[in-house]
């Protein structure tokens, strides 16, 4: 039995007898049962009534390729390659794979869930099953490893353009990759070079968590959010935001490779949470005051001594105050 068909059948909040279940799905009732029990562990709500069957209580948002698909932009349609998982490691490992053997146009995979979710330096992304959106992109780009700077900064606007167009306002960009909403992350970014450099292009995987339904989450060492929690009044749909974020990012990918990440930088520094605060770096005695990122999106700090620009890899930026 896949994962998902047992919900996609209760999906309709009506009363299923298990043995209807049973016979739709082509297993035995004990099958069933078990497949309530997993529903019921992973968080999903499932009413048991006594001589009638079961209903599902918990509001699925489960995702669907087709309907993905087909919100994409018709200048993409044909140049992007969608992939929707039940459950994966990690949407970028799943995504590598892929560009092991390339097919047809930018893999980009989504999944329900992953195991092995990850962000920036290794750490683990919490992965709640179908409550929030894991998707990656293998983006080919031209011009070389000197052409990737501000690629994450790039993709952050992209995102926060398709939140917009959902109506979403306040978003924020955390300098370098994290999405924030009322001083609390709700989504990151995660970029990584695969191979090496061939024939003047190199291959992204660019990886993207944003927290929609969740309301809880276990082992979270920083304070977080989700769209639902922040902006409730919205009607939350993963389909229809993995659609805005694949068009948005399509659109600024083909601006990035031709006029790089200078003409995000303005729009880039509206969003920046860090702007005009006291900062001080993790590691190191640095400190200053934000003052957002110079030409190749690299933060700037300033200083008793002047402008210092930081980079990402070498140090993470915090508010001191």
């Amino acid at each position: 039995m896949k994962p998902n068909t047992l919900l996609d059948l209760l999906s309709d909040h009506r009363v299923h007898s298990g043995e209807s279940l049973a016979k739709q799905l082509g297993v035995s009732r004990t099958a069933v049962w078990k497949q309530i029990r997993k529903a019921v562990a992973e968080g999903i709500e499932v009413t048991t009534i006594r001589g009638q069957g079961y209903q599902l209580v918990t509001e699925l948002d489960l995702l669907d390729r087709q309907k993905i698909v087909d919100g994409l932009a018709k200048e993409y349609e044909d140049k992007i390659d969608v992939t929707v998982l039940k459950e994966v490691d990690s949407t970028n490992a799943e995504v590598a794979r892929k560009l092991l053997a390339p097919g047809h146009g930018m893999p980009v995979v989504l999944a329900d869930a992953q195991t092995e979710g990850r962000g920036r330096r290794g750490r683990s992304w919490s992965s709640p099953k179908g409550q929030n959106l894991y998707m990656s992109m293998g983006l080919t780009l031209r011009g070389g490893f000197e052409g990737l700077s501000g690629l994450s900064l790039v993709l952050g606007v992209a995102v926060v353009r398709a939140l917009s167009r959902l109506g979403v306002q306040g978003a924020g960009l955390k300098w370098p990759n994290d999405l924030y909403a009322g001083g609390k992350k709700f989504g990151g970014i995660l970029v990584e070079i695969q191979g090496e450099l061939q024939e003047g292009q190199v291959q992204v995987i660019a990886g993207l968590g944003i927290n929609v339904h969740m309301k809880e989450a276990i082992a979270v060492d920083q304070p977080w959010t989700s769209l639902l929690k922040h902006w409730p009044e919205q009607k939350w749909v993963r389909n229809d935001l993995a659609t805005e974020v694949i068009n948005g990012v399509a659109e600024a990918l083909v601006h990035f490779e031709q006029e790089g990440f200078s003409v995000f930088r303005d729009e880039w520094q509206r969003y920046d949470i860090f702007l005009g605060q006291p900062l001080a770096a993790r590691e190191g005695s640095l400190s200053g005051t934000g003052a957002g990122v110079d030409a190749g999106g690299n933060y700037q700090l300033e200083t008793d001594g002047g402008l210092i620009s930081v980079m990402a890899g070498d140090i993470s930026l915090r508010v001191t105050a």
